[in-house]
């Protein structure tokens, strides 16, 4: 799906602000992982429940503890562990696997041992859908491009030939215009070869994904 975007004119006094405002903003949320309200109210077993339910690894206490530790506050270690185990129960399920793996994502090893083999199994069936999407994705990117680039060359070469034929254009300017016409038209040979493969490259892709896309059906998936 295609969104458009339209730019509505404002002054530039009203632009720099903003910027300056979203600069802030990005700073302060990549800074902490909880404010200072949060850091005195949580209920750090629920915190740790969340923390586990998304796969986060232990270094996450350690970002928690950081962050309050500027507003006085000590986490408390023991309820958060307790909370993120049980987290860790959602998350370490198949289907959650599964769908961390087919969404590109990685899997930071938090699973136990008797929980581990089942998500991995389904993770790595996720992980090669997300793989070979990818693929299909990526030559097809590949191709817009370089169809792009030679409706622009196409462009150039139809106002080289107008500007060649132009009574004002000098000789020397004319030897130029023929110069990069020669140029711009091997790149047009080259780009079209290229796409020729791509789609080649795309058409096995899809009839792979497409083929996996029925082997990850029957596993329940």
């Amino acid at each position: 799906m295609i969104i458009e975007y339209r730019i509505v004119e404002w002054n530039m006094n009203s632009k720099w602000s903003l910027a300056w405002l979203a600069i802030v903003l990005g700073s302060l949320s990549g800074c902490a992982t909880m404010s200072s309200d949060e850091c005195m109210t949580s209920d750090w077993t629920a915190i740790g429940y969340e923390d586990g339910a998304r796969g986060y690894n232990t270094d996450r206490f350690g970002q928690h503890r950081k962050a309050c530790a500027k507003h006085g506050v000590t986490p408390d270690f023991t309820a958060y562990q307790n909370g993120r185990d049980q987290g860790l129960v959602e998350y370490c399920q198949p289907y959650r696997g599964f769908s961390v793996g087919s969404n590109g994502g990685s899997y930071n090893g938090v699973c136990g041992v008797n929980m581990e083999p089942d998500f991995l199994d389904a993770y790595n069936v996720g992980h090669h859908l997300y793989t070979l999407r990818s693929s299909v994705n990526r030559a097809a990117s590949e191709i817009e491009s370089r169809e792009n680039e030679l409706d622009r060359i196409e462009d150039k070469l139809v106002r080289n030939a107008a500007a060649l034929i132009a009574d004002e254009t000098s000789s020397e300017d004319r030897i130029f215009l023929l110069a990069e016409m020669r140029e711009l038209s091997g790149r047009t040979g080259q780009l079209q070869a290229e796409i020729k493969d791509l789609h080649e490259v795309r058409a096995r892709n899809q009839v792979e994904l497409e083929h996996y896309q029925l082997v990850v059906a029957d596993l329940g998936y």
